[in-house]
C-alpha cells in the first residue's frame, strides 16, 4: 500500500510516516519510481509506534523496544530493553518530580498574591472609610 492509504488506514499523517521512517521505526520498501510501498503489518507497526509514543518512550528507544513488541505495545524480552525502559521510566519520575517541584512554587505565588490582594482591598477599604487629612468629618474644603 502507498502512504495515503497507511495514513487513513493508522489516523497518522503522511508527514509523520516519513518521520517515522526517517527515524528507522518504518522501513517501507520503495517501487521503481521511487514510491514507498507498506506492508499491513506496517499498519500494526504504526499502532505501536503511537502507543509507545503515547507511553512516553522517545523515538530512540522505540527503536530499540518496537522489534520485541507484540501486539499493540506487549514488550517480550529482548536483550538490553528492561534496561532502556528502566532508564526511561527514571527520567520520566525525574520529570515528575521536577514538574511537582514547579505546580508547588506555582501554587505557593499563587497564594503569596490572593493574599497581597485580600491585604490591598482592605487597606483600602480602610483608607476610604477615614476621612482625609486635615478635614473633619461631613465638611468640604473650600
Amino acid at each position: 500500500m502507498l502512504i495515503g492509504e497507511l495514513a487513513k488506514r493508522t489516523g497518522t499523517s503522511e508527514r509523520l510516516l516519513r518521520y517515522y521512517e526517517r527515524t528507522g521505526l518504518l522501513r517501507p520498501e520503495r517501487l521503481s519510481n521511487g514510491y514507498r510501498s507498506y506492508a499491513d503489518s506496517d499498519v500494526t507497526a504504526v499502532g505501536r509506534v503511537r502507543a509507545l509514543l503515547a507511553a512516553g518512550l522517545p523515538t530512540r528507544v522505540i527503536r530499540q523496544v518496537l522489534p520485541c513488541t507484540v501486539g499493540t505495545a506487549v514488550v517480550r524480552p529482548c536483550p538490553g530493553i528492561l534496561d532502556a525502559l528502566r532508564h526511561q521510566q527514571r527520567a520520566l519520575d525525574q520529570r515528575a518530580a521536577d514538574l511537582e517541584m514547579a505546580r508547588q512554587a506555582l501554587q505557593e505565588t499563587i497564594a503569596e498574591a490572593e493574599a497581597r490582594q485580600s491585604l490591598a482591598g482592605v487597606e483600602s477599604g480602610v483608607r476610604a472609610a477615614s476621612p482625609p487629612r486635615g478635614e473633619a468629618a461631613g465638611t468640604t474644603a473650600r
